[in-house]
C-alpha cells in the first residue's frame, strides 16, 4: 500500500479570508509533520493575499466567458495531474464541486472535501452538484466545523453523510504589543471615540449595511470594516444616507498579521452575519479581549462560548434597534464586558491548531492507495 505524503490543497480564489485561513494553518502543520504540500487556487482576487509556500493559480482572474471557463478548467486538471497528489484536499463550495469533479475525472487520489461555505451562501445548482458529489463518493471524507453543521448535513443521505467528520476550526491568537491609541494611529483610525468594528468579506450575506444603519441613532460611535468585496460601493452610499460617512472608515483588505492590531483598536466588534458555518473572525475577535456582539445564530451560540458561558452577546441583528441596543449595552456594563471577555480566554484551548492538524493527520493516515494506482502518469 501507498500511504498518504504528498497532499493537494484545492481552494477557489486568493484572498486574506477566514477559509485561506484555515487552508494555510492546516497545510502549514501538516507540512511540519512531513507531508509534502502543494496550494492549489483557481485565481488571485487579492493583490494583499498573505499566500502560503509551494502556491499555484490556475488563471489571473475570474473567468468571464466560455472560453476563459473552458481555459481554467483545463488548467485546473493539468496542475492536478502534474502535482500527482497521494490525496487532494478541497475548500469552499465551488473549490469542492469544480474542484473535486475535476480531481476526481484526472486523478484517483481521494478527495477530501472540507464544507466551510453555508448552505445559505450556496445557490441551488451548487447545493445540487454537492449533494450528487458527495452521494456518489466522489469525496471520501467530508468535514465540517461544527456540530450544528454536523447535524445539518446528516440529514443528507446515508452515503453522503456517512462520510461527514466533524474537525472543529483551530486559530492562531490575533494579538499585538500595540495599545489601543497605539493601533489606532498605525491604522489612522479616530482616537478619542467609541469604535465598532468587523472583518469581514463586503458581501450582503454579512450584513455590514445592519452596522452602518445602528449608526444613524448614535452621532458619537464610529465604524471600521476590514475587507473588501462587491457590496464596498453600496456600504459607501449608505454611509452618506445615514449621514455617517466620516464616521464609517473602511479600512481595507489586512494581511493576518495586522488582524491583531485592528482588533486592538476597537471598542466592540460587531458580527451581524446572516448565516456562518462557524465564524472565525468572531472567535479571533472574542479570543483577542474584543467584546463581541453577533447575530444569535445555533452555530454561533455553540462555538461563542466556553463552559457553558458565554463569550459574545447574541442578538437579532435583523433588527437594528436590538442590535443598538447591544452594542450600547457592551460599551456602558463594564461586568458584562468583563464576563464576556474572561469567557472568551477559553476559547484558544477549546480550538486549538494542534488539535485540528491532530485531526486531519489522523484522517490523512487512514487513507491509501493501492501502489499501482498511486499516481497518475
Amino acid at each position: 500500500m501507498q500511504y498518504i505524503r504528498r497532499v493537494l490543497f484545492i481552494q477557489t480564489q486568493g484572498e486574506n479570508a477566514g477559509a485561506q485561513e484555515i487552508s494555510k494553518l492546516v497545510g502549514a502543520g501538516l507540512s511540519e509533520r512531513g507531508f509534502e504540500i502543494e496550494h492549489l487556487f483557481f485565481y488571485k482576487k487579492s493583490n494583499t493575499f498573505s499566500e502560503p509556500p509551494r502556491t499555484q493559480y490556475c488563471i489571473a482572474g475570474r473567468p468571464k466567458n466560455p472560453f476563459d471557463a473552458l481555459r481554467f478548467l483545463w488548467t485546473l486538471g493539468t496542475r492536478i495531474r502534474e502535482a500527482r497528489p497521494d490525496a487532494i484536499l478541497t475548500f469552499q463550495h465551488y473549490g469542492n464541486t469544480v474542484g473535486g469533479a475535476i480531481a476526481r475525472l484526472v486523478s484517483p487520489a481521494p478527495v477530501v472535501a472540507n464544507q466551510v461555505s453555508s448552505p445559505l451562501s450556496m445557490n441551488w445548482p451548487v447545493r445540487a452538484a454537492d449533494l450528487v458529489l458527495g452521494t456518489l463518493g466522489t469525496f471520501k471524507c467530508i468535514t465540517v466545523n461544527s456540530v450544528g453543521m454536523f447535524h445539518e448535513y446528516s440529514r443528507y443521505p446515508a452515503n453522503y453523510s456517512s462520510r461527514i467528520r466533524h474537525v472543529p476550526h483551530g486559530f492562531d491568537q490575533k494579538m499585538t504589543q500595540l495599545s489601543k491609541t497605539e493601533a489606532r494611529e498605525r491604522l489612522n483610525l479616530p482616537a478619542d471615540v467609541q469604535l465598532l468594528g468587523s472583518v469581514a468579506r463586503l458581501h450582503p450575506a454579512k450584513r455590514l449595511d445592519a452596522t452602518i444603519r445602528i449608526l444613524g441613532s448614535q452621532p458619537n460611535w464610529h465604524l471600521a470594516l476590514a475587507g473588501q468585496g462587491p457590496q464596498e460601493q453600496e456600504l459607501r452610499l449608505l454611509a452618506v444616507e445615514m449621514n455617517a460617512a466620516k464616521r464609517v472608515h473602511f479600512v481595507g483588505e489586512l494581511a493576518p498579521e495586522q488582524i491583531g492590531d485592528f482588533l486592538a483598536s476597537l471598542d466592540v466588534f460587531v458580527f451581524p452575519t446572516q448565516a456562518e458555518t462557524f465564524g472565525l473572525a468572531a472567535v479571533e475577535a472574542a479570543s483577542a479581549g474584543i467584546p463581541v456582539v453577533a447575530t444569535d445564530l445555533p452555530v454561533l451560540r455553540e462555538v461563542l462560548s466556553y463552559e457553558g458561558k458565554p463569550a459574545a452577546l447574541l442578538v437579532d441583528a435583523s433588527d437594528d434597534q436590538k442590535l443598538a441596543e447591544a452594542v450600547s449595552r457592551v460599551l456602558s456594563d463594564n461586568k458584562l464586558r468583563q464576563d464576556l471577555v474572561e469567557s472568551a480566554k477559553g476559547l484558544s484551548t477549546r480550538y486549538s491548531v494542534p488539535a485540528m492538524i491532530d485531526e486531519y493527520e489522523r484522517m490523512l493516515r487512514a487513507l491509501h492507495l493501492p501502489q499501482s494506482t498511486a499516481f497518475v502518469q
